[in-house]
């Protein structure tokens, strides 16, 4: 039935075969034994060595990963079938998001869209294209989130350094509407505004906003939220804790973050602008204490190479942050790094709380929010760690 798709055959090896009946989506470009002249952006049908078809892909001729499956059945990626598509995806966050109008619609691997990514945020889209495949078919999947959302406004977040892998352009584009500015969006009884054209991200961090709730559960007396980016976590906290120093060191995020504290009359964070690493090092000469203590960093290892590093660096900051906190006190630490898995993750905690001195009880151990969906077969689509642990 495949051999009626008018479509480039791509052969993989045998090894290329294993993976994809392991449930992965991803070929890299040591398992393609031949290209059927298929060109950068194409969808193509896969083929094994023996001539079995496995499914259909898109593909690129510049990346380390030439091949993204899209199906393993018979069926053309056309209109049609990201309609399809994204209509299930709308299904599904219909069923998980709670209590906000900003959340992620598709999660690239997550929902069988690999090389997508789609966030919401009230009458605003914002939607980047990680592949030549997904970027040549943004006309059709403009056309369907039109259809199926209605919205006000389509971003095209280019900015993404992966597309320099694609040999695609990283400057953003508006495919729909006029360009939105801040948008107010509404998460968890708060109003954050969303950069959407040109913020972190895609506007706002919207896979720690259960994360977020998780918080405020423990969060008590003084409180340190160090990488506050736009303020997630020190905004939910606030309610809960005498006051909040915010740290973050991108001007542009803090200002963001003040923004979305004066849009909620929230007065007890001071925010500051400085190397988190060196803030910790100072409160530590300081002596200072706090009840609660957020780390939420950015990735530090981006690659499996970067591994041993990150790990030092995850140390450091947790050794810093439970020197800083008090019998009694709640500390949330999080990693967004792949690489670092959240087994990693606990023994790293353990060896800091060991030197530091302290005994900690695991109250939670979190991911990312549930419009991020996890693919059992595809390890990469969890990625975010969040443990919050109690001082004994």
């Amino acid at each position: 039935m495949t051999e009626k798709l008018n479509l480039p055959a791509v052969q993989v090896t045998r090894r290329g075969e294993e993976r994809i009946e392991s449930g992965h989506l991803w070929i890299y470009e040591a398992d393609i034994a031949g290209r059927g002249g298929a060109k950068g952006g194409d969808s193509v049908r896969v083929v094994t060595q023996r001539g079995r078809n496995a499914g259909v892909a898109h593909y690129s001729d510049s990346s380390k990963i030439p091949l993204r499956l899209l199906s393993r059945h018979a069926e053309m990626p056309d209109r049609a079938f990201f309609l399809r598509r994204l209509k299930q995806a709308v299904d599904h966050r219909k069923r998980v998001v709670l209590n906000s109008d900003a959340y992620r619609l598709v999660h690239a691997e997550g929902d069988l869209l690999p090389g997508l990514i789609v966030d919401v945020y009230g009458k605003s889209v914002a939607a980047q294209f990680l592949t030549q495949g997904m970027e040549r078919a943004r006309g059709e999947i403009g056309s369907c989130l039109e259809e199926l959302l209605h919205p006000e406004s389509i971003v095209a977040r280019n900015d993404v350094p992966s597309r320099k892998h694609e040999k695609l352009s990283e400057t953003p584009e508006m495919l729909l509407g006029a360009e939105p500015g801040r948008v107010p969006v509404h998460v968890n009884g708060l109003t954050l505004l969303a950069d959407v054209l040109h913020g972190q991200k895609t506007g706002v961090y919207l896979d720690q906003r259960e994360n977020y709730v998780a918080a405020a559960r423990w969060a008590h007396g003084r409180a340190l939220d160090c990488f506050t980016s736009t303020g997630g976590f020190a905004l939910h906290i606030a309610s809960k804790c005498d006051f909040v120093e915010a740290v973050e060191s991108a001007p542009a995020a803090l200002d963001a973050a003040r923004a979305n504290a004066a849009e909620n009359g929230i007065e007890n964070i001071s925010f500051r602008e400085a190397d988190v690493f060196d803030y910790l090092s100072g409160c530590v000469q300081a002596r200072r204490k706090f009840q609660t203590v957020v780390l939420d960093p950015p990735a530090f290892a981006k690659s499996k190479t970067a591994v041993e590093g990150a790990l030092r660096a995850y140390r450091e900051i947790n050794l810093k942050a439970l020197k800083l906190l008090d019998t009694g006190g709640v500390l949330v630490t999080c990693s967004c790094s792949y690489h670092i898995s959240e087994s990693a993750l606990l023994e790293t905690l353990a060896e800091a709380a060991l030197e530091a001195g302290k005994t900690l009880r695991v109250l939670e151990r979190r991911s990312q929010a549930q419009d991020h969906p996890v693919l059992l077969t595809v390890p990469e689509t969890l990625y975010l760690k969040c443990l919050i642990v109690e001082a004994l």
